[in-house]
């Protein structure tokens, strides 16, 4: 009796409520982010995706404070708020009196839906995902078709969820089977390299994500599988990015006062790695296996000692085979936890990284500055002696400006450097990667990046976005000279690749969620030999996408 009198006061002291997270890819984002740098509100972003119910809070702060918006900002606001009339709902505590159903139409808040239905206990939301990209690479026709579908809603006041399912079939001579250099989410599609008697010009993949969720006063909790990023990078992140497929996550937040927040995150990766043990034969005579488990556990600090100012430290560590308590536990040293676990032998234990970030909005006017650092290995006593050290880490320093000399446009440039062997370890299965991509920034170690942008944005909806990069990436190196040699390689050993890239893009968002896009990227790559000399290549791209959903 007593075990369920306490229960009862554990539970009754926390008032559960429903969420849902934005898809990372909305223009929302974006849009509150401009705002967080112009201090018209404060937007807490470090982690993302955030709730759909946060983003409505934010909106409605928007929404009181219009003279210090522009003319488009208000068409902007006006846009996005017609998206997110049941999230105004549980922000005001308002309760519908009847149910009310949409089909292929727009709803009560004026936001076209396939369907719709909400009363005060349930509510759901569905979205078609239809895309076509045509367009040409290296001189070849290409095509991309997906399709699917996105729902999401609410269950009383306790479960929020989310499901996003989709197809892709990509076909030309050129199409990039395997998304390596690239920012662009990797992917495990069926290709003539692992299916037999597969056409060579054609490729097909799918993706899905399914999130549950719950939030209360000073924290939500979720479960599920989809994308996580952490930190500030428009060019690539260094710490968490979408570069990798999604995996399966639990996640908890904590805001206990406005100064403080606190992230954690368990997730289940893809090792990719067979596990030896676990061969048999079939019943058809053919060998059958299953893969070795693998995990990241990670947490983050934010302290805000003014407004528009966040210092974050955190943590993270991979490990695999079996699931591990220690790192189910969201305020343990992870480092410190993996030296028990395995009696201080490197071939026994995690890999584990440290990583630091600074963002300042709105210090400077309508101006966003950040910067991050990920350490992977650092030896303190070696910090610099050039003999000893092993200073494996990577950086990122950036700043934004908007509005700034000319209305609603917005400038970027960014620099990004990691040095040799960072994401690496030599155990494979303890490497920083999920399914062979790199959970952190794209383009790997041993490169730098330079990278520039402007975006314009005309009437709501139709944005312009010009771009430059130019990336120096050195050889990859091996085992011996990652672990073994003093003095640690050189940044850029090896022999060298620079690419530099010039693009555009024009987006138009016609209403919520259809688009139409006209993209061009030049790429030229040089690529050292082996008398040192360079072999230039220019790659042409150009696209025309039309597509709801993404």
């Amino acid at each position: 009796m007593f075990k369920k009198i306490f229960l009862f006061l554990i539970l009754s002291s926390v008032a559960f409520a429903q969420m849902v997270y934005e898809p990372l890819h909305r223009d929302v984002y974006s849009f509150l982010s401009r705002l967080s740098q112009k201090s018209i509100v404060i937007f807490d972003d470090q982690v993302r995706p955030v709730s759909r119910k946060y983003i409505a809070q934010k909106l409605l702060e928007a929404s009181e404070k219009l003279n210090q918006l522009t003319v488009l900002e208000i068409d902007e606001l006006d846009f996005y708020k017609k998206d997110f009339n049941r999230e105004f709902d549980f922000v005001n505590n308002v309760n519908t009196d009847s149910d009310l159903m949409t089909l292929v139409g727009y709803n009560e808040g004026k936001r076209l839906r396939l369907f719709s239905y909400r009363n005060n206990l349930f509510s759901l939301n569905v979205s078609p995902i239809l895309g076509l990209k045509i367009g040409s690479r290296d001189g070849e026709k290409l095509t991309h078709i997906w399709n699917g579908i996105y729902t999401y809603g609410y269950i009383d006041k306790f479960i929020g969820f989310s499901f996003d399912f989709r197809d892709n079939l990509e076909q030309g001579n050129t199409i990039d089977k395997h998304k390596d250099f690239t920012p662009i989410t990797g992917v495990d599609a069926r290709t003539d390299e692992n299916i037999i008697d597969y056409p060579p010009n054609k490729m097909e993949y799918n993706g899905l994500n399914a999130v549950l969720a719950t939030d209360w006063s000073w924290g939500s909790f979720s479960v599920g599988k989809g994308f996580h990023e952490w930190g500030y990078g428009e060019s690539g992140l260094l710490v968490l990015s979408q570069k990798p497929p999604s995996y399966g996550f639990i996640r908890l937040d904590v805001k206990p006062v406005d100064w403080l927040k606190f992230n954690y995150m368990h997730g289940w990766l893809s090792s990719g790695i067979p596990d030896s043990n676990s061969f048999f034969y079939n019943t058809a005579g053919e060998i059958s296996f299953s893969f070795i488990n693998k995990f990241i556990a990670t947490h983050s600090l934010i302290i805000t000692p003014v407004s528009g100012l966040d210092l974050s430290v955190g943590e993270s560590i991979i490990y695999d085979d079996e699931l591990e308590l220690l790192y189910l536990m969201p305020i343990m040293f992870f480092r410190l936890a993996d030296h028990q676990l395995s009696n201080q032998l490197n071939a026994a234990g995690g890999n584990a990284q440290f990583f630091f970030g600074v963002s300042s909005k709105g210090q400077l006017r309508n101006t966003h500055l950040y910067g991050t650092l990920f350490i992977d290995e650092i030896t303190l006593s070696g910090l610099f002696d050039t003999y000893k050290q092993r200073n494996q880490l990577g950086f990122t320093l950036g700043g934004s400006i908007t509005d700034l000399p000319i209305e609603n446009l917005t400038a970027t440039i960014e620099y990004t450097k990691i040095y040799p062997f960072v994401y690496r370890h030599y155990i494979q299965t303890k490497n920083y990667q999920s399914a062979d991509y790199s959970l952190g920034h794209w383009m790997g170690h041993n490169a730098d990046l330079i990278y520039g942008s402007l975006n314009y944005r005309f009437i709501r909806g139709l944005q312009a976005t010009v771009f430059g990069q130019y990336i120096r990436k050195g050889g990859d190196g091996n085992v011996q000279q990652q672990y073994n040699l003093q003095p640690q390689p050189s940044f850029l050993f090896g022999m060298r690749k620079n690419y530099s890239y010039f693009g555009a893009e024009i987006k138009y968002e016609y209403t919520h969620e259809l688009f139409a896009k006209l993209n061009y990227q030049y790429i030229n790559s040089s690529i050292q030999q082996e008398d040192f000399s360079f072999i230039d290549k220019g790659l042409n791209e150009f696209y025309f996408s039309v597509y709801y959903g993404l």
